[in-house]
């Protein structure tokens, strides 16, 4: 018997079963996303058009969520600012996935010195607070989203080798894994075509909450000023931009901005919970 045929008889087959809660959650994603996509299709202003003539106007038929304090729409500022926070933040969570769980393979398949080598600087980096590295990396880099990506993307792919290690560290003595080693097959294709994709699981619930962590983050270091800058629409940046209006009573400058933004971590919160529910029946 193979190591494949091995590996193909102890995984089980699985029954996706969406929950309601895996359905609200990607319907509220799926919405941004189209927003992001074909926003500048539907918005009845141009976004980007300064109007002083109406700024700070406040909720009305004419313009839904008000105008900002460049007279600027905020209803289609807020639907086109979904685009560079759905860019950056699934990229930013994709590098860390990437990374994360090749970090996780091997130092959950090989013990000893690699293992305890790797493990300890992860460990230092996860007792670091994960804004005030990325503020200071963005501000030794430069703010731009290329850099918000990387900087998020390396401190986020510690937790997430964190989860795959425990994971890979639980199959690495079952009898598949054994056999392949036997049948002479190289480390790197054990963890890649044996172990992985039966710690895939894990791994789909855990990149799923970095991505809500991602998008909040991204959201956090644009309204310091160090994450996506203008001239985009950017939540995070759009309430940085207002937020001073508010002690005037110009509460429509940033409340919607920042329903958005909760309203998205909620949704990826809601699909990462259907997910491991899922995968869990």
């Amino acid at each position: 018997m193979t190591a494949q045929t091995e590996s193909a008889i102890r995984v089980p087959a699985r029954s996706f079963a969406p929950s309601a809660t895996l359905v609200v959650g990607i319907l509220i994603i799926g919405v941004w996303a189209a927003c992001a996509v074909l926003g500048d299709r539907f918005v009845p202003f141009d976004p980007y058009a300064d109007d002083l003539m109406n700024a700070l106007a406040p909720p009305s038929a004419e313009h839904w969520f008000g105008t900002d304090r460049l007279g600027r729409d905020v209803f289609s500022r807020v639907v086109v600012g979904a685009r560079d926070i759905l860019a950056v933040a699934p990229l930013a969570t994709l590098l860390g996935a990437v990374l994360g769980t090749l970090l996780g393979l091997i130092t959950g398949y090989f013990a000893g010195l690699v293992d305890g080598a790797i493990s300890r600087v992860l460990d230092a980096l996860l007792a670091l607070p994960t804004v005030i590295v990325a503020l200071m990396a963005l501000a030794a880099l430069g703010a731009s989203n290329v850099t918000v990506i990387v900087v998020i993307g390396l401190l986020y792919a510690p937790l997430i080798a964190r989860t795959v290690r425990a994971a890979v560290r639980a199959e690495r003595e079952k009898e598949y894994v054994a056999a392949a080693q036997l049948s002479g097959e190289n480390p790197l294709t054990i963890m890649l075509a044996e172990i992985l994709p039966n710690v895939l699981p894990p791994i789909m619930v855990e990149v799923t909450l970095r991505l809500g962590y991602a998008i909040f983050s991204v959201a956090t270091l644009s309204f310091l000023g160090f994450g996506i800058q203008p001239p985009s629409a950017d939540w995070g940046l759009s309430i940085a931009e207002n937020y001073a209006l508010i002690g005037g009573g110009y509460w429509w400058t940033v409340l919607f901005d920042g329903l958005a933004t909760i309203s998205l971590v909620v949704g990826v919160n809601l699909a990462a919970d259907g997910v491991e529910r899922a995968l869990a029946e």
